[in-house]
């Protein structure tokens, strides 16, 4: 009964070990967990994704990547006390949820000339206030 009852919580503490560490990883999409760096390098993926031509070989490798960045990116600072709360951060959200919104409505068609000077502004705003600190 007591070799039992051990080796279960020997066996329970192994299991927490491993998923803390598993969850401590990076992401993979490259995230570090700096918000200044995972800031600016996000807005650099999109901006090179949105000014893709229609006809590039990797577009769709991209764009799988700027996916996994934006749910990365939300993921990581949403809740996030030091973040969440910058205007950097409100601006970014601003420009995610709209370029997310558009991949799941229409995929991998063309952006919208709108909608690309759209986000430009909100990533100039956040790349701005990200540099400030706000």
């Amino acid at each position: 009964m007591f070799i039992k009852s051990s080796l279960s919580r020997l066996l329970a503490i192994i299991l927490v070990a491993v998923i803390s560490l598993v969850g401590c990883t990076n992401t993979s999409s490259g995230l570090t967990g700096n918000y200044t760096e995972d800031t600016l390098a996000v807005i650099e993926t999109l901006t090179t994704v949105i000014d893709l031509p229609d006809d590039a070989d990797n577009k769709t490798e991209l764009q799988t990547l700027a996916r996994e960045q934006i749910n990365d990116y939300i993921s990581l600072y949403r809740r996030d006390t030091k973040s969440g709360g910058l205007k950097s951060f409100t601006s970014m959200q601003t420009a995610l949820n709209a370029l997310a919104g558009y991949y799941t409505s229409y995929g991998s068609r063309p952006l919208p000339e709108k909608l690309k000077k759209r986000l430009a502004k909100e990533f100039k705003q956040a790349k701005i206030a990200v540099n400030r600190g706000f």
